[in-house]
């Protein structure tokens, strides 16, 4: 793409095509687009990170953050009718889509989107989960500010999960999250992607060295 899917208006012409999967047993159909993260397929990590989640049952409110043509959130308020999703992207393409693809599937009346660079326009929101799959072209900085400021936005018990590549840095990447969170745990690991839970915030954390 001559454009990053993270940026607020693609510059990429719009070619929009549809892509449908399964999910805890339902069939689900979306739009994609030109500049907005895998256009025309469900990626293998986002795969992976849906399949590695523990049962939300009892879970009210949850972030799909960076939340792209809306194949988490949507995902999740389709397999869990008491949920409550907001999904936030930078990208206003995909929001458009998220929220085009959420009517679509009957779950509109439960998710709502946000138009946010990471965590700046949800100062004031608290969430039981925050569920990401991470922007890693954004560079480590961002996607480690992303985790490190998802530990103000989580009620008690809340949890972030995410999903990233062991090549893209799994491995540093836990390091970094137990400077943050009491808990660290790796949910899966399935074709070269690590599924990470962390909880419980640590209030003196992440004074780590986040270079490149």
């Amino acid at each position: 793409m001559n454009d990053q899917y993270y940026t607020a208006e693609p510059s990429s012409a719009s070619r929009p095509v549809e892509t449908a999967f399964a999910f805890r047993g339902r069939e689900l159909k979306f739009v994609t687009d030109a500049g907005v993260f895998s256009r025309g397929e469900l990626d293998q990590g986002t795969r992976v990170l849906l399949d590695a989640l523990p049962d939300l049952t009892g879970v009210e409110e949850l972030l799909d953050l960076g939340c792209g043509w809306g194949a988490i959130g949507v995902s999740l308020a389709a397999a869990y009718p008491g949920l409550r999703v907001t999904m936030a992207d930078v990208n206003r393409r995909a929001l458009g889509l998220a929220g085009a693809n959420a009517a679509a599937n009957g779950v509109a009346d439960r998710c709502g989107t946000v138009e946010s660079d990471g965590f700046a326009a949800l100062a004031a929101r608290r969430f039981d989960a925050v569920v990401t799959n991470p922007p890693i072209r954004a560079g480590k900085a961002t996607i480690y500010r992303m985790f490190d400021e998802a530990r103000a936005h989580l009620r008690p018990g809340g949890a972030l999960c995410l999903v990233i590549r062991k090549q893209q840095g799994a491995e540093s990447c836990i390091r970094y999250l137990k400077t943050l969170y009491a808990r660290v745990e790796k949910l899966d690991r399935s074709g070269g992607f690590w599924v990470i839970r962390a909880e419980g915030a640590l209030e003196n954390g992440g004074e780590n060295d986040v270079q490149q």
